[in-house]
C-alpha cells in the first residue's frame, strides 16, 4: 500500500516474481467512472472507492478462499480501507512510504498511467500511515525493497 507513484506496481510484480505468486493491481478493479475522474485531476471520494473497495475484499475473499498466494498491489490510504481489504490474519500489509518530492519526482516522470502528479497532494492529506505493518522506505532501489519484504515476511 502506499500513495501513488510509492512502487506498489514495480514493487509488487518484482514480489510476486520472487515468490512465485500470483500478481494483481487494485487499479485494475476501478470503474471507468473514477479513471476518467481521475484523468481529469478529480480526486475519489470514499463514495466513490466503496464499490471499488467491496469489489476488491470480494476478490480477497475469493483468494483466500481458494488458497490462492497473492500480492495485491492498493493505495489503500485510509484505515477504514484497510479494514475492508484486512479480512483474515493470512493477510500482510506492506507499507511503501517515501516523501512528498521523492514520489512527485517519480510521478512526473510517468506516461501512461491515469493517476497523474496533480493528484499526490489529495493522496498524501487522506493518507492514514498504518500501524502493524511491514514499512519499507521507497527511495531504495526496488531490489532492496523486494529483498527486505521477503526477509520480513519470512
Amino acid at each position: 500500500m502506499g500513495v501513488s507513484g510509492s512502487g506498489k506496481t514495480t514493487i509488487g510484480k518484482l514480489l510476486a516474481e520472487l515468490l512465485n505468486w500470483e500478481f494483481r493491481d487494485a487499479d485494475d478493479f476501478h470503474k471507468l467512472e473514477n479513471i476518467k475522474k481521475m484523468q481529469m485531476g478529480i480526486s475519489l471520494n470514499d463514495g466513490d472507492r466503496i464499490s471499488w473497495l467491496e469489489d476488491l475484499q470480494a476478490a480477497i475473499k475469493n483468494w483466500l478462499q481458494d488458497n490462492k498466494n497473492v500480492v495485491l498491489a492498493c493505495s489503500a490510504l485510509k484505515t477504514s480501507y484497510r479494514q475492508m481489504l484486512i479480512i483474515d490474519s493470512r493477510i500482510q500489509l506492506v507499507y511503501l512510504q517515501g516523501s512528498f518530492d521523492v514520489i512527485e519526482n517519480r510521478l512526473k516522470a510517468r506516461t501512461n498511467h491515469f493517476m497523474t502528479e496533480k493528484l499526490l497532494k489529495s493522496q498524501f492529506h487522506d493518507l492514514e500511515e498504518p500501524d502493524n505493518c511491514i514499512c519499507v522506505d521507497v527511495s531504495q532501489a526496488p531490489e532492496v525493497i523486494v529483498e527486505k519484504i521477503k526477509k520480513a515476511l519470512g
